[in-house]
């Protein structure tokens, strides 16, 4: 269900190296949510680092949403840099394995497979 590759990079060069991989992929991020950021600034005690990408090929996402107009909610996908124990790692839920309970569609499971490959791509070259 998940990908998560190591990384030796500091975190913020993992995050700058995944935001280059997106864009070589002719993927964009759409935002990143520095979630132990907003977390801290709640007054919350969060000693881990994580930053979530969403990231979008739109001509893919054109193809899942007129498939199922309801998979808007799952879109657009993520890829997360965080650190767990002084561990960076960068990972993201599989695709394929996310949207297969929400559609039997053949072509949708070709167009997730195809998006999860990519990204697989992303996240080795990133890290």
């Amino acid at each position: 269900m998940y990908y998560i590759a190591d990384t030796n990079k500091p975190f913020d060069q993992a995050c700058e190296d995944l935001s280059k991989a997106v864009a070589d992929h002719k993927f964009g991020v759409l935002h990143i949510h520095d979630l132990g950021q907003t977390l801290r600034s709640k007054g919350f005690d969060f000693s881990e680092q994580c930053r979530v990408f969403e990231v979008c090929n739109p001509g893919q996402a054109s193809k899942v949403l007129a498939i199922d107009i309801n998979l808007n909610m799952a879109l657009p996908c993520r890829i997360s840099v965080f650190s767990e124990n002084g561990q960076v790692k960068i990972g993201m839920i599989k695709p394929q394995a996310m949207l297969a309970p929400l559609s039997n569609e053949a072509a949708l499971s070709e167009i997730a497979a195809d998006v999860e490959q990519q990204i697989i791509k992303m996240i080795e070259q990133a890290k």
